[in-house]
């Protein structure tokens, strides 16, 4: 399956797949991702479209869809908290329910840090992750990325501090 996996811009034509996704993706990512809740509609996804549009017009985000070969909307993955001064910014990623465990993060992650470092002078990419998230530990390891250390208090999980794992992906000198 990875070997036909695609990212692209977001478009407004994939509002409606989006809500699909994080709807059916809920009780797999919501301990981690607040904003995947059950009460997620079409605003909520084409709120994010729009803001991912003007991140990339702007250049204080880039994220993108992730789909397959026949176009079908697979998750997301992108980068932001841009900190254009050190060269640093987050990477983050996900995979809606039905398509996850097939490899399909990784593919799209290995294409996202290479489209970062051949479109920004970017030289570091973090990827922070809650210490019990090992799915997405695994992710950052497929492709990579260095385990740098363990964040005391770094990330909110529920609400409530948790300690994350810092992984980087580095410019090849």
């Amino acid at each position: 399956m990875n070997g036909s996996v695609l990212i692209r811009p977001y478009q407004s034509e994939d509002v409606a797949e989006v809500t699909t996704a994080v709807r059916e993706s809920v009780d797999y990512m919501s301990v981690w991702m607040p904003w995947c809740h059950p009460n997620y509609a079409e605003a909520d996804a084409a709120a994010w479209v729009t803001t991912t549009l003007e991140g990339h017009r702007t250049g204080t985000m880039f994220d993108f869809a992730i789909v397959d070969g026949a176009g079908r909307y697979l998750g997301g993955c992108g980068i932001n908290r841009i900190n254009d001064l050190d060269g640093v910014a987050n990477l983050g990623y996900w995979v809606r329910a039905t398509a996850a465990g097939r490899g399909i993060a990784p593919a799209a992650v290995l294409q996202l840090i290479s489209w970062v470092f051949l479109n920004t002078p970017l030289h570091r990419l973090e990827i922070v992750v809650a210490v019990d998230n090992f799915r997405s530990q695994r992710v950052a390891e497929k492709v990579g990325a260095h385990r740098d250390a363990v964040l005391k208090k770094r990330i909110l999980v529920h609400g409530q501090p948790s300690d994350a794992v810092l992984y980087s992906a580095l410019r090849p000198d």
